[in-house]
């Protein structure tokens, strides 16, 4: 079997993204009826990319505004597209959430809305509620995303603190008809959780966000912990009237990401082994997959190589050293540190938004011979590990993946693919 493995773990990742891509997945699920007038809003990475593929489709009159992060942008005709910060909420993205929100605020039962979300509208549909600051939400969000949280214990937090979120952009519609079409970025496709469900009944409650907080021991303002213990800070509830003409598509999710990935491998004859969603600390999960390569090359199991071992979802990483890298880079130093040059064994993990956090990367590539090549730099996994230093770490092996912004978003990407160890 020739192969090269470095751009097959890249043509796998290509495949990845483009599985889950806007300009492949929203027009299906579009409304058959595409006459007359409508209002498209929407937030998150795929922002843009999705009223891209609106404009294009639809027959009738089409107006609306819709945030994305900077540099995520595409030019759209009809449809205003604004940028905005992402993980941590500026003022832009401020000022557009309450533009959005004054958008829908007056509409008739005659009016269609249609509502593109992505992972990141979070932190790009920012309108603090009563009282709160956005230096709150600010401080709040930058001391989550250290904490080691779970995605979904994050935006519960921020759906008890918004304006918008947590169904009060799909109350604010009513009596619309809102058509909310969404990619997943989280770990088990919650509507609750994608971008913290603008438009979707919540079951969460505020105490639960104040319990998450001293979970993490994250300091908070008195204004804060004043408003979550206040009822105006519960989320729209499930059977609330106000929903009752607001309906939810997912469009595009991790799996579909996975499994287009998995038809790849098996084109070039690799059989291949997907994990699923995963959830957990960075290095921890990558110790989990080094275990079972490991366990690949000697002795055969779980499946024979060669194959590939392919996984999604949306690690965390709790916040040690003062290194660069996000999650993926952190997985794949844990990786490298773990298996220790094992013959055979690379592995790419990278974001499919085409950004690792908040660097310039969307993820990282190890080869069998990462962990001796930077031994011979003078770089310490475990150490570089213990800083968090993972774009430093493979920066210096010039491993680091750089795509830029691909516009779309069903998070981490990871695949370790394992050859066939040469005949003795």
């Amino acid at each position: 079997m020739s192969v090269d493995p470095q751009q097959f773990l890249r043509e796998l990742f290509a495949t990845a993204i483009d599985a889950a891509h806007p300009q492949q997945v929203l027009e299906a699920h579009l409304p058959k009826d595409r006459s007359g007038r409508v209002i498209v809003i929407g937030a998150g990475k795929a922002a843009a990319a999705m009223a891209q593929v609106v404009e294009r489709c639809w027959q009738g009159e089409v107006s609306g505004l819709v945030v994305t992060r900077y540099g995520h942008g595409a030019p759209c005709e009809k449809i205003e597209v604004v940028e905005a910060a992402h993980p941590v909420p500026d003022a832009a993205g401020q000022a557009v959430a309450k533009r959005v929100f004054e958008l829908v605020s007056n509409l008739t039962e005659a009016d269609r809305v249609i509502f593109l979300l992505s992972g990141g509208g979070s932190a790009l549909l920012a309108l603090p509620a009563a009282g709160i600051t956005l230096a709150d939400k600010q401080s709040i969000n930058k001391a989550l995303l250290k904490s080691g949280a779970t995605i979904g214990e994050m935006n519960c937090v921020r759906k008890h603190l918004s304006a918008i979120k947590g169904g009060r952009l799909g109350k604010a519609c009513w009596p619309a008809t809102v058509y909310t079409y969404a990619i997943s970025d989280v770990p088990g496709d919650l509507a609750t959780v994608i971008a913290s469900g603008p438009t979707v009944a919540d079951p969460s409650t505020s105490a639960e966000a104040l319990a998450i907080l001293k979970r993490y021991a994250i300091e908070v303002p008195a204004s804060v912990r004043t408003w979550l213990q206040s009822p105006e800070s519960e989320t729209v509830k499930p059977g609330d009237p106000s929903l009752a003409r607001s309906h939810f598509q997912l469009i595009a999710r991790p799996q579909q990401s996975l499994e287009a990935a998995a038809v790849k491998c098996r084109q070039a004859g690799f059989s291949p082994l997907i994990l699923g969603d995963l959830e957990g600390e960075s290095r921890e999960v990558a110790k989990v997959h080094a275990g079972i390569a490991r366990q690949v090359v000697l002795h055969g199991q779980p499946l024979p190589a060669p194959c590939v071992i392919l996984s999604g979802g949306e690690t965390t990483v709790t916040v040690r050293g003062n290194g660069r890298g996000g999650r993926n880079a952190e997985f794949l130093l844990s990786l490298t540190d773990s298996l220790k040059g094992l013959p055979g064994v690379y592995a790419l993990a990278g974001d499919t938004d085409g950004i690792d956090g908040s660097e310039d990367n969307a993820g990282a590539i190890m080869t069998p011979d990462s962990y001796e090549r930077a031994t011979a730099l003078g770089l310490s996994a475990s150490d570089e590990l213990d800083n968090n230093n993972g774009y430093g770490y493979f920066e210096a092996l010039d491993a680091l993946i750089v795509t830029e912004p691909t516009r779309t978003n069903v998070n981490d990407f990871r695949a370790i693919l394992i050859l066939e160890s040469p005949k003795p």
